[in-house]
């Protein structure tokens, strides 16, 4: 099978090793030249995987136009806010195409899908998701993540693609539910790195994925996604492992955040995207829109962009009112 993965961060080159060795011809293009270069000259990507070896059957292509031509399949990975934009230059492509990118467009209130059936039409498009932490990932961690389209049939092709001993795959047809999983536990992930930051225990981050969790199915469900997917891979195992691991790049940003360090310090200091920063802007947008509740979410998005103070923003999610538990 001939597949071209777009993007070659953390996430996009250990898929496309991922899938060199599930024997497919893999092609992966990157918007930088030379990291391609070093990639194809080392068998590294020292940028965003240090000390992991990429297979050396993995070729790589600059020009992305070229990149999925003859290409069955398209796996996008490159960050939300560069999605629309690199995938309309691909808009005749006819295979499938399947978004690994967790975000939700600020300006339109979609999801990747809801993107991709604007800018490439002609695609069948598929999402993967789930909790896989890129380093892992490649270094051939064993993993579980889900693969969703509304066809089973073809969430199973996904899932084929994919799936190897280390890498267990998951077909679901609920495809919002599993791209808002992946794209809004990202923000609740930002908040338990601020509680990291600020020095509490795990009795804080133990309530904040619970009560993170309940935001995240209550906004899915006003957009039609099905409750029961956030209890799922999509939802309550990668809201667990993005709060909790050390390699988690929006738990970090997150404890940076704790420490009192300014968000743009934060953003001109990495090359690696945290995903919660810009979503947390579009989840309370979407929110407010479909009248939801989202106090974590609110609150994280008035330390990012409304300049609260952090403790203040903490003081006030812990002292609202009482209320039962839903």
């Amino acid at each position: 099978m001939k597949v071209t993965v777009i993007g070659a961060g953390a996430w996009g080159t250990a898929l496309a090793n991922l899938l060199c060795q599930n024997g497919h011809a893999v092609t992966l293009w990157a918007h930088e030249p030379a990291l391609l270069e070093q990639i194809k000259e080392t068998g590294r990507n020292e940028l965003f995987l240090p000390g992991v070896a990429v297979s050396r059957d993995l070729r790589v292509e600059p020009v992305l136009e070229q990149a999925v031509e003859g290409s069955a399949w398209a796996v996008i990975a490159v960050p939300s806010g560069f999605f629309r934009g690199v995938t309309r230059r691909i808009s005749s492509f006819q295979g499938v195409a399947v978004s690994v990118t967790k975000g939700i467009e600020y300006e339109s209130g979609l999801t990747m899908s809801g993107i991709l059936a604007q800018t490439m039409p002609k695609a069948t498009v598929a999402v993967l998701s789930g909790p896989s932490l890129a380093m892992e990932v490649a270094r051939d961690t064993p993993a579980a993540v889900v693969a969703a389209h509304r066809d089973p049939e073809i969430a199973r092709q996904v899932q084929a693609l994919f799936h190897r001993p280390s890498f267990r795959v998951y077909s679901s047809q609920d495809v919002l539910g599993v791209e808002l999983g992946g794209a809004v536990k990202n923000v609740v992930a930002l908040a338990a790195g601020v509680g990291d930051g600020l020095g509490f225990g795990d009795n804080a981050k133990a309530g904040l994925i619970t009560r993170g969790l309940v935001e995240m199915r209550r906004l899915g469900v006003a957009c039609g996604a099905n409750a029961e997917t956030f209890s799922g891979l999509s939802g309550l195992g990668d809201l667990v492992v993005t709060c909790y691991s050390r390699l988690s790049r929006n738990r970090a940003f997150g404890e940076r955040v704790g420490r009192g360090e300014k968000v743009a310090s934060i953003l001109a200091s990495t090359r690696s995207v945290a995903e919660g920063c810009p979503t947390a802007r579009a989840a309370y947008q979407l929110a407010r829109k479909l009248g939801v509740g989202t106090p974590i979410i609110d609150e994280v998005h008035a330390m990012l962009y409304e300049g609260k103070e952090v403790r203040q923003a903490v003081h006030d999610l812990i002292a609202r009112d009482m209320k039962q538990e839903d």
